[in-house]
């Protein structure tokens, strides 16, 4: 299993689903998006599956996130807007792709499932999930940051707008806090 793949979340029943996987659906579907590179992950479970059921959408599952990054430039340059989803231990997987976002100055954005943070159980995840955006301003991408699901829309849609009108490459940080720290059993 990939190291962002966690098969020790839990499920919640339908009616317990929180809503704001379907604003960032809707708001990709306005942007046109096209191509939805991803490592399986618990945190984007909801969004994946909603691209998987979008004839007009492409999910591509990865085997490591920074293969995202440069089919995000191929998408671009073919045409597509896209955006990558992972969670917080694969930015570290992209720290030498991410340059291409300078270098070619496509529309990068990728939204991001933090780990490391609230209620984390796991002590692997919170180096790289204390480092996150760090290393994503180090590498010149924007972070916006979504904390709580009344927030979800109005970050997505701004950092929709800076990455594929402004061609600014830009992450979204979804909070550990807002997808639910992840329940170790057994």
């Amino acid at each position: 299993m990939h190291a962002g793949a966690d098969a020790s979340s839990e499920t919640m029943p339908a009616e317990a689903l929180p809503t704001w996987p379907e604003d960032i659906f809707s708001i990709l579907r306005r942007f046109d998006v096209r191509q939805v590179p991803y490592v399986p992950d618990a945190g984007h479970s909801q969004l994946i599956d909603r691209v998987l059921g979008t004839p007009a959408m492409r999910a591509i599952p990865l085997t490591t996130e920074e293969e995202g990054v440069a089919l995000l430039a191929g998408a671009w340059a073919g045409g597509q807007r896209g955006v990558l989803l992972m969670q917080s231990s694969g930015v570290g997987n992209c720290i030498n792709m991410l340059s291409l976002t300078q270098i070619f100055r496509f529309p990068f954005l990728t939204l991001v499932t933090m780990r490391g943070e609230w209620g984390e159980f796991n002590p692997w995840q919170v180096p790289m999930g204390s480092s996150t955006q760090a290393v994503l301003e180090l590498s010149g991408i924007k972070v916006l940051r979504a904390d709580r699901p009344d927030e979800v829309r109005e970050v997505v849609e701004a950092a929709s707008g800076q990455a594929y009108n402004a061609c600014t490459p830009t992450a979204v940080l979804l909070s550990q806090r807002l997808i639910g720290a992840k329940v170790f059993s057994k």
